[in-house]
């Protein structure tokens, strides 16, 4: 099928439906002109005020209240689904039944029991049902992920990762769905499924996870009058709620190369808002990146003489995935960050819905289309690893395969 062009919608209002938004926005911007048109169709909210500020802002047609309405509309073909995680399941599963592209957030669903029922609902369906991994997008790590493909850096001997965040840290922010669930579904499944899909991103499947352990550091939060968003603070009742989930995850992984990993997510680590990064250590090299300085990476490698090696900073520029044609100024040095990785995100997706996305592209431009997003299947299996590491914890830090 051709399109000529594609209406979007955005289903969920708050902080991260508004990156998907300005990502759609961004989107015919970016890379080659032979893309249908991107028509910014409605954003969806149950709060009727989010839903109209969030499309007036980002230049939809119009806001809608219930998903319902998005998945009635006759001109919407394509849409994010941005919502607390418990409610993904029936939101994608109408979508998808009423023959709707979908691009849901991470994780996938609340449960796995849910997560496996979306699974075979898109494989009934006739729409692209992909996740929202949005740390794969980013220039720096794929060009990591080509240095190892060229063998540059060697045979992968030690990975180690943090995601270490701050929203959680004051006792005084109300309580909201992020705080509910159980063990795993706290600082692992919200930010640790990043690190996590990063890690098998660059590096290849984890087989096992080991020594887990959580830790809940502020056991209470206040119950607040009405629906929060983000993490902005609000009024509340003057009763508290028990937090039911985890503040910090750790945990070590074997991957399917052999070599291990060590991995830790925390959302009390103060002074850092938005703290992802990572190292690797190779045979013939090392690799790291950090998120706070998103637009270079470091490296190191056997081919040159001892007398000046070390660790070397890459400064991102054309001649790396994504930046030709991908940000304006697309010249080394000028910079970008998480904004541009829902952009290119938001690109794929829509390559994908018009049937012109293509394989992974290593030459700095997008010769050959851009990577396609992952399925749901692979949003099952992340869901199935912060299951197992939830599992690891509960046993005293068991080995369990997965």
């Amino acid at each position: 099928m051709t399109l000529d062009s594609i209406g979007v919608a955005v289903i969920g209002g708050g902080m991260a439906g508004r990156a998907h938004a300005a990502g759609y926005r961004m989107a015919s911007t970016l890379f080659d002109t032979d893309r249908p048109a991107v028509r910014l169709v409605a954003v969806a909210d149950t709060n009727v005020a989010v839903a109209d500020d969030t499309a007036k802002r980002y230049g939809y047609e119009r806001a809608e209240y219930s998903w319902q309405a998005i998945a009635d509309a006759d001109d919407i073909d394509a849409v994010s689904v941005v919502v607390a995680n418990h409610l993904h399941r029936d939101i994608v599963e109408g979508l998808l039944a009423a023959g709707k592209n979908v691009l849901c957030e991470k994780p996938l669903a609340g449960s796995i029991e849910d997560a496996e029922s979306m699974v075979a609902a898109a494989a009934e369906s006739t729409g692209i049902a992909t996740v929202g991994y949005t740390y794969r997008r980013s220039p720096a790590v794929q060009a990591i992920a080509d240095e190892l493909a060229k063998g540059r850096i060697g045979d992968i001997v030690h990975f180690d990762g943090r995601y270490r965040a701050d929203y959680s840290l004051d006792p005084t922010g109300p309580m909201t769905w992020r705080y509910r669930g159980g063990p795993g579904t706290g600082a692992l499944a919200d930010v640790g499924s990043h690190l996590i899909d990063l890690a098998e991103f660059v590096c290849g499947p984890v087989v096992e996870v080991r020594g887990a352990a959580f830790s809940t550091v502020i056991t209470d939060r206040p119950v607040p009058v009405g629906v929060t968003y983000g993490h902005t603070k609000a009024e509340t009742t003057g009763d508290m709620a028990p937090v039911e989930n985890e503040d910090v995850a750790t945990f070590t992984a074997r991957f399917a190369g052999g070599f291990l990993g060590t991995f830790s997510a925390s959302r009390v680590s103060h002074s850092n808002p938005d703290g992802l990064s990572f190292d690797l250590f190779g045979t013939g090299g090392s690799a790291s990146w950090s998120l706070d300085r998103a637009s270079e990476f470091h490296i190191s490698t056997t081919d040159i003489d001892d007398t000046v090696n070390g660790p070397r900073r890459v400064i991102i520029g054309p001649q790396h995935p994504y930046i030709r044609g991908g940000i304006p100024m697309d010249a080394a040095g000028v910079g970008h960050g998480k904004a541009e990785f829902f952009a290119f995100q938001a690109r794929a997706f829509l390559d994908q819905v018009a049937g012109q996305a293509g394989g992974r592209s290593t030459s700095g431009g997008v010769d050959g289309g851009l990577p396609q997003l992952p399925d749901f299947a692979h949003g099952l299996r992340g869901m199935q690893i912060v299951t197992a590491i939830a599992e690891s914890a509960a046993g005293g830090g068991i080995a369990v395969k997965i």
